[in-house]
């Protein structure tokens, strides 16, 4: 997934980088037919030096065709050449939309706009957005946590939430809570960290401490969320394959009024002690059958992180090892 920054209602620059330079002439096409086809198509303008693309024009129709090139990048990470067809049939499913681009979540990073890369994480938003609980799963680098962010800070932006309230189990393999130093806030910190550098991406360091200040946005641990009721908020649970089904239960009926949660986790990376099932694969198995209630599973296609990252994934296959 790709920011694509520039100022709202005026035309938005932004640049994308070549993932396989090797592939440069594959992806441009003969003579850049590829890219003029993308630019007559979206009406934007395409420049090229080196391994960067250059997009600019009207920042929905940036958006798109960003979109067209990651997903055109993506095929080519399997295939050595792009028929004429295939960039066809790319533009063709990006412009069959018709004014917004519905696909595209607008946080406060100087307007910038996400949009999501792959089909599953586009099914993901559109869960979120129908439903009051989503569930998320799916392994490392497949953008379960940043996706959730995004459209949480998209909601707020757009006042159809008034807080934002991020958790983490604080459970970790092989080292526990009390061995670390300092007070319960450099404690739980460590575990935290990964929500704060998705929120990095999406909005100012000063606009997140002005947010935490007044309690806009809430960042604690699973074991804080006893006796409370969160209503007008998008709450997110990440990591929810550490908590146990006790917790689980506890952290549902915390949902209130004009609230949503998003439930985040990979059930293939449990550090429970041994015996104690995933809070999160007992709801998957209770919860399926609820109305209201989405769950949604991103697989290897879905990775968004570096292409080897996919392939990691693959070599490893099911084994229970540790990764984030």
């Amino acid at each position: 997934m790709r920011d694509l920054t520039g100022s709202v209602g005026s035309p938005l620059e932004f640049a994308i980088v070549i993932s396989e330079s090797s592939k440069r002439q594959a992806l441009f096409g003969p003579a850049d037919a590829n890219l003029r086809l993308i630019r007559a198509a979206l009406n934007v303008r395409i420049t090229s030096r080196n391994s960067t693309i250059k997009l600019g024009g009207d920042p929905a129709a940036v958006a798109k065709a960003a979109a067209v090139i990651e997903t055109l990048q993506k095929s080519l990470e399997s295939a050595d050449h792009l028929s004429p067809e295939d960039v066809a049939a790319v533009l063709a499913e990006a412009t069959s939309e018709t004014g917004h681009d519905d696909r595209a979540i607008e946080v406060y990073a100087q307007g910038a706009i996400i949009v999501p890369r792959t089909e599953g994480q586009t099914r993901y938003v559109e869960a979120i957005r129908s439903h009051d609980l989503t569930l998320c799963v799916g392994p490392a680098g497949t953008g379960k946590t940043y996706v959730a962010m995004a459209v949480a800070i998209s909601m707020l932006k757009q006042s159809a939430i008034r807080r934002l309230v991020l958790v983490r189990p604080a459970v970790e393999a092989g080292e526990k809570l009390g061995f670390l130093p300092g007070d319960m806030q450099a404690k739980v910190n460590p575990y935290l960290r990964p929500l704060f550098d998705a929120m990095n991406d999406m909005m100012s360091f000063e606009q997140i401490q002005r947010f935490m200040q007044n309690d806009v946005i809430e960042v604690i641990p699973l074991a804080f969320m006893r006796g409370r009721t969160l209503n007008h908020a998008t709450v997110i649970l990440d990591e929810a394959q550490n908590c146990t089904t006790a917790q689980m239960l506890m952290f549902l009926t915390r949902l209130g009024h004009g609230s949503k949660m998003i439930i985040t986790g990979d059930d293939s990376q449990i550090d429970l002690e041994h015996g104690q099932k995933s809070g999160l694969i007992d709801a998957l198995e209770r919860l399926r059958d609820i109305d209201g209630i989405a769950s949604i599973r991103l697989e290897r296609c879905d990775i968004v992180r570096h292409k080897l990252v996919t392939r990691v994934v693959e070599a490893y296959g099911s084994d229970n090892m540790d990764v984030r």
